[in-house]
C-alpha cells in the first residue's frame, strides 16, 4: 500500500510512518515549503499542492495542523489552529477530486473537542456537538473531510483522544518531568474526565482503520476507560513513586491560559471508543496502569 501522510513529523505522523513503513507499505510524506522546493508537496496556508503529488496513492492520513494547547488563544492563534485544519482539509479534498485514479481512503484526524466540555455525560459517535471554539474547529475540519465522499473515496474522521500517552513526547513528556520532582497534582477540582490513548494503540487504530472498508464516519479514537483527572494524576505518581499533592488551581489556570483553560485542561469529556471496539479493535493497553507503565518503560 503507498500512503500519504500529512503531518509526517508530528508525534503521530512519525509513528506512523514508521510503523507502515516496517510492515512494507511505501510511506509518502507530505513535506510543506514552496514551490521553488523540489522537495515540498505542498504548503497548505498558501493553497498550494504539487501536481501529481498524490498520484498512485491508496490511501491518504491527514494529520497536519498547528498545536492546539501551546499557547494562549489570541485571535491571531485560533485563525492558525481553524486554517491549518480546515483549509488544509478542503486543499486535500479537492486535490483528491481532480485525480484520475484516488486513493481508497481519507483519514482525516479530529478530536474530542467535538464533544465540548459534559461532565459526567456518557458520550458516543452518536452524541451531538458540543459548544466552544474546538468543538465549532471539529464539526467545520469533519465536515470538510466528509466531502471527499463524493469523489467515491471512503472517509472516516478520527476523533482521537485528548492525551496520547508517549514517553517523552506530547502532554506526558510535560508532565513527567514535574511529577519527578514531587510538584505534580491534578488539575482544578480533579473531577473532569480525561480521554487517553497510549501511542502504539493510536497507530495500531489508524492501521485498523485503513484495513477495515467497512467503516467510514466520525470513530471515536481512544483508550476504552476515560478516567477523571485526580485519577490520572495518581496513576502517573504512582507509575513514577512520587507524592501528587500539589494541584493546579483552576483560577490560576484561567487566568494564564484564558478559554484554552477551559476547553482544554479543565474540560470534562467522558468518551468511549463504541464504533472502534465494535469492528473489532482490540488495543494492546487499554487500562491506563499498564498503559503508563509500558510507556513510561520506553
Amino acid at each position: 500500500m503507498r500512503v500519504a501522510i500529512s503531518g509526517s513529523s508530528g508525534l503521530i505522523g512519525t509513528a506512523l510512518g514508521a510503523r507502515l513503513s516496517a510492515r512494507g507499505d511505501e510511506v509518502l510524506p507530505l513535506r510543506r515549503g514552496p514551490p521553488e522546493d523540489p522537495r515540498a508537496l505542498w504548503d497548505p496556508a498558501a493553497g498550494w499542492i504539487r501536481d501529481g503529488a498524490l498520484d498512485g496513492v491508496d490511501a491518504v492520513v491527514h494529520l497536519a495542523g498547528a498545536g492546539i494547547a501551546d499557547r494562549r488563544w489570541t485571535g491571531a492563534r485560533r485563525r492558525t489552529i481553524w486554517e491549518s485544519r480546515v483549509d488544509s482539509a478542503r486543499l486535500l479534498v479537492g486535490h483528491i477530486a481532480a485525480l484520475a485514479q484516488r486513493p481508497r481512503v481519507f483519514l482525516s484526524a479530529s478530536a474530542v473537542g467535538f464533544y465540548g466540555s459534559r461532565g459526567d455525560e456518557t458520550l458516543t459517535e452518536q452524541s451531538a456537538r458540543g459548544d466552544g471554539f474546538l468543538a465549532e474547529l471539529c464539526e467545520a475540519w469533519e465536515r470538510e473531510a466528509v466531502r471527499v465522499e463524493a469523489s467515491g473515496v471512503r472517509s472516516v474522521q478520527m476523533r482521537t483522544a485528548g492525551i496520547v500517552l508517549a514517553r517523552g513526547h506530547g502532554a506526558l513528556g510535560r508532565m513527567a518531568p514535574i511529577f519527578r520532582l514531587g510538584l505534580g497534582g491534578r488539575i482544578g477540582s480533579g473531577g473532569q474526565w480525561m480521554t487517553w490513548i497510549a501511542l502504539a494503540d493510536e497507530v495500531a487504530a489508524i492501521e485498523h482503520l485503513l484495513a477495515e472498508g467497512s467503516i467510514s464516519g466520525p470513530v471515536n479514537v481512544l483508550a476504552p476507560e476515560p478516567v477523571a483527572n485526580a485519577v490520572f494524576t495518581r496513576a502517573l505518581a504512582g507509575q513514577l513513586h512520587r507524592p501528587a499533592i500539589l494541584p493546579a488551581p483552576a483560577f490560576a489556570l484561567r487566568l494564564i491560559f484564558g478559554v484554552l483553560a477551559e476547553e482544554t485542561l479543565l474540560a470534562s469529556q467522558r468518551v468511549l471508543p463504541v464504533r472502534l471496539l465494535e469492528s473489532g479493535f482490540q488495543p494492546a493497553h487499554p487500562d491506563l496502569d499498564g498503559a503508563l507503565a509500558a510507556t513510561l518503560a520506553g
